[in-house]
């Protein structure tokens, strides 16, 4: 097996999904109001510390990793799903900076460490948070955020 000690990466945290604009349209209900659910939270991207590894030889050859997006919010008070986090697993004594900066982002030094690398994106409102008692029929929502998105380097020291 061969000893590898420095790598690039680079990571991508889930966007958030977008809120809805609907309304509630039933057979004996005229005038229903909005119904317009929020949109999902995107992943997050985590690197945790395992002892169990001591080589950096699992990033050499994928580089790019990518957390789930959000879901968009549907009609009738639906939110959306959430993306699932992804998490790195790297060896005890890694030195995690940013590659534009030089900035260190993480040291895990310990076994089990955990530290958030890339938070994921909010999710956006649906039309449901913008009713009030002269806007009972609100058209408006918002878009989810974008994920964070780095350029990382690892080295294992």
């Amino acid at each position: 097996m061969q000893f590898i000690d420095r790598t690039r990466v680079i990571v991508k945290a889930g966007d958030g999904g977008h809120g809805k604009s609907a309304f509630r349209r039933e057979k004996f209900i005229p005038k229903g109001g909005p119904s317009g659910g929020d949109g999902g939270r995107g992943g997050s991207v985590y690197a945790v510390a395992d002892r169990n590894i001591n080589t950096l030889i699992d990033y050499r050859y994928t580089r790019s990793f990518r957390a789930q997006r959000g879901e968009n919010g549907g009609s009738r008070d639906c939110y959306g799903k959430g993306g699932s986090d992804i998490t790195l697993h790297v060896p005890v004594g890694t030195v995690i900076a940013d590659e534009n900066s030089g900035q260190i982002v993480a040291d895990l030094d310990v076994d089990g460490k955990k530290l958030l690398i890339a938070k994921g994106g909010r999710g956006g409102l649906g039309n449901i948070h913008f009713k009030s008692s002269t806007n009972r029929a609100p058209r408006q929502f918002t878009k989810g955020e974008p994920g964070e998105e780095r350029d990382l380097a690892l080295e294992l020291r």
